[in-house]
């Protein structure tokens, strides 16, 4: 028997009906029906529905999925992006928090607790202060105990990294140890980058499932609050440095700023050089992207449109790569593109992922994803404090006299951002030098031996260090140190006198191998120096980065004796 096709107006439900034998019979229904269904769609991966209320506009999870609303795979990305920050924040504590804030590091942590229990009470100083570290009181051997925060800090960012996933327990424990760290590490941990770490870092705790380490766990899709979240805390830290800028230096306002700022900011990179031989008009073009990205392309994220959230993500996460290809700016410009990805859905990033992974994520879709009551009640605490907490941050941007990087808090859940409100437009470096001569330190005819940095600029031959995320804090801080004098920097005086001891685990960690003095020192000295980074044309005929001139003393020269006052009133300990 031939097929043959029937009408069959008496059934509602349109479907293939086979006969006996080989007979089969199709409806025109049927048919009909798959063409619309398909038809539907494509239709619907392309258009950003705004609710839920239009079922026409909705998938059946019979017919397939629709991952262009669905933040599965987002929330994926996102924890191996947040887990490498983290890897890479604590392992700058690891290799260098002993010399910084240790038992015998320039601002030791005992000294700066043990003034803060002075100035609160026993319990008010957990909430002034909050960091792990009160509870080893009176941190008699605190380097063992910075080494354990940083291990554990390193061990599970680095499992969260590789599987993809992590829970609120293993999120917590990241938040608690860096916070810790921040909390008690004084001018080393003062930057804007350390509280958008622990900003991140708190949402992260709510996105993920109590216990499970499932990279697609069941029943616990990515919150609405925490999206929301991570989008709010982009705005504000795009808007906030935009105006920051534009109520700040007048060289942001007449498109000037990047004349200098390649050559000027703290740490160049040998990208900086070509950047910074760039023709004026080039920097004009490069300072009016910069407002139209920090001022204007952060409002598109509010828009109910897929496209325009696309957009927005694109483009922020491209002005990052450019800063971070420019400039050694810690891990700021790589954490600053996290929340970006929240503004991407599972659609665009399917295509990162096998067809194992996608096939997990179908059969999600099938799952009715009904969320317990404690998590919506926990969902709605988190909404509520956000709300409550940008009150003074929305202020702050609208003020007049906005101040970046400022927590109103003390744990830092929600701050102000801003970078680079004003521009130097002359790069000053201190200089260290110390000498084994005994007689008089102005006597031409004593040699003093430089210090290098590991990427400070200092010698004019030397090629800028390419170091980005990672970060040396001692290099950074002496950038800021060269706009004060050494009675707002003493950690600078302490240095000196590590040095003038030949401290060996000083300067192992913090300087360069060639800048290690076999021998005792007598005499050290710090000078300023004026540093102009050369231009591309000049650099290639004399080889050299920098052309530097010496305009004076920054502290007059000392020997260790007369430091035996300074390390009396600071508590400082001397090497035995």
């Amino acid at each position: 028997m031939g097929s043959e096709i029937r009408m069959r107006h008496n059934n509602p439900s349109p479907s293939v009906t086979t006969g006996t034998g080989s007979d089969k019979y199709l409806t025109t229904e049927s048919l009909l029906y798959k063409m619309k269904r398909k038809l539907s769609n494509i239709i619907e991966e392309d258009i950003d529905v705004v609710g839920e209320h239009n079922s026409k506009e909705n998938y059946n999870v019979k017919d397939g999925f629709n991952i262009s609303k669905s933040y599965w795979l987002t929330r994926i990305v996102f924890i191996r992006c947040l887990s490498f920050v983290y890897f890479v924040a604590f392992l700058v504590a690891y290799n260098q928090n002993k010399q910084l804030i240790g038992d015998r590091g320039l601002l030791p942590i005992k000294n700066y607790l043990s003034q803060m229990s002075g100035n609160f009470d026993k319990y008010n100083r957990y909430w002034n202060v909050p960091t792990l570290l009160w509870l080893w009181e009176p941190w008699s051997n605190i380097d063992h105990i910075l080494d354990n925060i940083s291990i554990i800090g390193l061990i599970i960012s680095f499992t969260q990294f590789i599987i993809g996933a992590g829970n609120s327990i293993s999120m917590f424990i990241l938040w608690i140890l860096y916070h810790s760290l921040v909390n008690v590490g004084q001018r080393w941990y003062s930057f804007g980058w350390e509280s958008q770490l622990l900003e991140t870092g708190f949402l992260a705790i709510w996105m993920v499932p109590v216990f499970s380490l499932s990279s697609l766990p069941s029943g616990c899709p990515s919150p609405l609050v925490v999206k929301w979240g991570y989008r709010w805390l982009l705005f504000r830290m795009m808007l906030g440095a935009g105006l920051i800028k534009i109520r700040g230096d007048q060289c942001w306002r007449d498109l000037t700023c990047m004349d200098y700022h390649y050559e000027t900011q703290p740490v160049p990179n040998p990208v900086s050089l070509y950047l910074h031989s760039a023709p004026q008009w080039w920097h004009k073009w490069e300072t009016a992207v910069n407002h139209i990205v920090e001022l204007i392309v952060p409002w598109f994220m509010l828009v109910p449109l897929r496209s325009f959230r696309v957009i927005c993500a694109f483009l922020q996460i491209s002005f990052q790569v450019i800063l971070i290809i420019s400039g050694n700016l810690s891990f700021l410009n790589w954490l600053t593109i996290l929340p970006a990805l929240w503004l991407i859905d599972d659609k665009t990033y399917s295509l990162l992922f096998s067809k194992y992974t996608l096939g997990k994520l179908r059969r999600l879709s099938y799952e009715n994803h009904k969320v317990p009551i404690a998590r919506k009640l926990c969902n709605i605490m988190l909404a509520a404090l956000l709300v409550y907490l940008s009150v003074p941050v929305v202020q702050n941007l609208i003020s007049q006299r906005q101040a970046m990087n400022t927590s109103f808090e003390p744990f830092r859940i929600l701050n102000t951002y801003g970078a680079f409100g004003s521009i130097t437009k002359e790069r000053t470096e201190i200089v260290l030098e110390g000498t084994h001569t005994v007689t008089h330190p102005y006597d031409e005819s004593v040699k003093w031996l430089e210090y290098e940095f590991h990427c400070k600029p200092g010698n004019v031959t030397r090629r800028p260090c390419l170091i980005s995320p990672y970060h040396y804090r001692l290099d950074w801080l002496m950038w800021f140190a060269a706009f004060q004098s050494y009675q707002h920097n003493p950690w600078l005086v302490h240095l000196g006198g590590k040095l003038l001891q030949n401290d060996d685990v000083m300067m192992i960690s913090l300087l360069t191998i060639h800048s290690r003095m076999e021998n005792l020192l007598n005499i050290f000295e710090l000078f300023i120096i004026v540093i102009v980074m050369r231009r591309l044309e000049v650099r290639n005929i004399s080889g050299n980065w920098w052309v530097r001139e010496r305009i004076g003393l920054y502290m007059p020269p000392f020997s260790l004796r007369d430091l035996k006052p300074i390390y009396n009133q600071f508590g400082w300990e001397t090497k035995s």
